[in-house]
């Protein structure tokens, strides 16, 4: 599928590295995606510097530009801010853009690559929630699914502030809120809440994250740590640096939690080291994010290629 990357900050520059690549997100294969255009708005952007280095067009004209150029592009992944994708997302619907939304504006079912990939291939907007949520929905999911009800889930997350361009700052409101959503639609929790930190210590942090979850009477505690522990597995397989900071324990409470008293929570702590395709490792909230961008991209396309071809 023919794409171009809307946004030329550092998602987007982070996300063209990838896709230049001409590998899948897993590293173990040839990329269905051919990357067409970086687009921007700062003709003097690094970002687009970099793709006319690399041979790819990098105009400025913005989301003008894209539908301009509508029947040269399949897929557009939207790296601008949740403002910008909620005034434009109908025009590429009509212009027959497939949209993956790396915005926290959450017009189209929110996709968490570990979780739910193939769940609305079909979608003409798909939206990847945050870099938190791609982070932390996973071990929601992976507690719920080993109990037999989830009260409550809570996710912290904490980004070096160097990581965090203009438009994940004017984003903070819809980061939270389109996150904690996210906990509940896809983790599978009844009840969550969503915090964004960022940091701005020297040398930059790695992106750290931690999920709480507050767990029912009667939960199997071995098959809650071995589901998280299958999760890690899972996520690293187009993340490489996703990883569990410390292993994941259970704490005795009683806790009184917005979803109710419970017994017991786990208590899960994460760091996400970036590949370093743009911005240097502290950057894992970019490298989640982009990975797990191109990744649902890639199965968009195979998905319509094999429709297509009627198999």
């Amino acid at each position: 599928m023919r794409c171009a990357i809307l946004g030329s900050g550092n998602i987007g520059t982070d996300l063209m590295m990838k896709l230049m690549k001409g590998t899948d997100a897993s590293g173990s294969g040839s990329t269905p995606l051919e990357l067409v255009a970086l687009v921007g708005i700062d003709p003097k952007s690094d970002g687009l510097a970099r793709a006319r280095k690399l041979g790819i067009d990098g105009p400025h004209e913005g989301p003008d530009w894209i539908l301009e150029h509508a029947g040269e592009i399949d897929m557009v992944f939207d790296a601008t801010s949740a403002y910008v994708h909620k005034a434009q997302a109908q025009n590429y619907e009509d212009a027959g853009i497939i949209a993956v939304d790396l915005t926290p504006a959450a017009i189209g079912p929110k996709v968490i690559a570990a979780v739910n990939l193939t769940e609305h291939l079909d979608a003409p907007n798909v939206n990847m929630v945050t870099c938190g949520g791609q982070a932390t929905t996973p071990m929601v999911y992976a507690v719920r699914r080993a109990v037999s009800d989830l009260p409550y889930a809570e996710m912290v997350s904490t980004v070096s502030s160097r990581s965090a361009g203009p438009g994940t700052r004017q984003n903070i409101d819809e980061f939270t809120k389109t996150t904690s959503t996210a906990l509940r639609e896809i983790g599978g929790a009844s009840t969550s809440k969503a915090i964004i930190i960022l940091n701005p210590a020297e040398p930059p942090i790695m992106m750290r994250n931690t999920v709480f979850a507050g767990l029912p009477e009667g939960t199997d505690h071995d098959a809650v740590l071995e589901s998280i522990y299958q999760m890690e597995a899972d996520v690293q397989k187009y993340v490489p640096g996703y990883r569990l900071k410390n292993p994941p324990v259970i704490e005795e409470g009683p806790y009184d939690t917005p979803g109710g008293v419970v017994p017991h929570r786990a208590v899960v702590l994460l760091q996400v080291e970036g590949a370093g395709d743009y911005l240097p490792p502290y950057a894992g909230n970019l490298d989640i994010m982009t990975a797990a961008a191109q990744r649902i991209g890639e199965a968009i396309a195979q998905h319509r290629a094999t429709s297509k071809a009627g198999v």
